[in-house]
């Protein structure tokens, strides 16, 4: 089992790889540094409370128990 400050770092690491890939589509996509540092600025907030979002939803669900 991890400890608790691996599960945080590899959470951590996770997000900074999600949020470097959502760069790099959106230059592609866009061609425009700044317009993709904004969208993968807002992207690594938005996911992390979608996230937040989707645990709590999943703690109040009581299928599969």
């Amino acid at each position: 089992m991890d400890s608790h400050y691996k599960s945080l770092l590899k959470a951590v690491t996770w997000r900074i790889t999600g949020s470097l890939d959502t760069f790099v589509l959106s230059w592609i996509v866009t061609g425009q540094v700044n317009l993709a540092f904004s969208i993968a600025f807002i992207e690594l907030f938005s996911k992390i409370a979608l996230y937040w979002l989707h645990e709590r939803i999943w703690l109040k669900i009581k299928v599969l128990e």
